[in-house]
């Protein structure tokens, strides 16, 4: 068995076509999408008509979450922008959308971890805004009864896994459509890959266990972040066309 995970799409339709185009070429037909599919200031609307198109299994993440619960007053300016580009059949799919949920019989979903879809479940962030990640016990304590072999999350953008000495497989597939990003919790820091790139992960079941395997799909993200500047959005912009968060 073969399967993608992406998640924290944030609205980058450039970015999720490239991906799905390499899908296509590689073979694999199904996916599983791990929520934040759409705020940022870029295309939200081009990002459902993607979707729409496929049958692929999603959870919702935090800013999915954030677009059916805030008011519009309320939300931040990446929220705004989907909202406004979003319609009553679209919010209808999201409010549909649960926070975890198991596929393929044992691969459990969750966007941040299984209790939580703001918290960070493979890095953590020092008292002084530094990421690092996790430690064993810490990824552990978050797994305490999930019992399934293959366990995807989401929401630092950070492509990584972890193997329990259980043999559980924990993988967070990166980002689609965000490289870098702050935010103000638990401390200010920010987060950035580094790279440009769409990333997803391909998890296949071999004799041995599951093994995953991570891409960087490189697709027209100056035209990304040209959009991101024209919304007023220098910080988008910058991670979009570059990877990182800091100039």
């Amino acid at each position: 068995m073969r399967f993608a995970a992406f998640a924290d799409i944030h609205g980058n339709a450039l970015a999720l076509k490239a991906v799905l185009d390499d899908m296509h070429t590689l073979g694999i037909r199904q996916a599983v999408n791990l929520g934040d599919v759409f705020s940022g200031p870029l295309d939200a609307a081009a990002t459902a008509a993607l979707l729409q198109e496929r049958d692929i299994p999603t959870i919702r993440g935090n800013h999915d979450r954030y677009l059916i619960e805030q008011n519009r007053a309320d939300m931040g300016p990446s929220d705004q922008v989907a909202f406004d580009q979003l319609g009553p059949a679209q919010f209808e799919w999201i409010a549909g959308l649960p926070p975890t949920r198991t596929v393929f019989d044992e691969v459990f979903l969750c966007h941040g971890t299984p209790s939580s879809d703001g918290t960070y479940w493979l890095d953590r962030i020092s008292d002084t805004g530094v990421p690092r990640p996790a430690t064993l016990d810490e990824v552990r304590a978050e797994a305490k009864g999930i019992d399934a072999p293959v366990i995807l999350c989401a929401h630092t953008h950070i492509p990584r896994s972890v193997r329990l000495p259980d043999g559980r497989l924990i993988v967070n597939p990166g980002s689609i459509g965000c490289p870098a990003y702050d935010d103000d919790l638990p401390v200010y820091h920010h987060m950035q890959t580094g790279t440009p790139d769409a990333s997803y992960a391909i998890l296949e079941k071999a004799g041995a266990g599951w093994r995953v395997t991570f891409r960087n799909v490189p697709y027209d993200n100056q035209s990304a972040s040209d959009m991101a500047a024209r919304r007023g959005r220098p910080d988008w912009a910058r991670a979009l066309s570059t990877g990182w968060f800091e100039a």
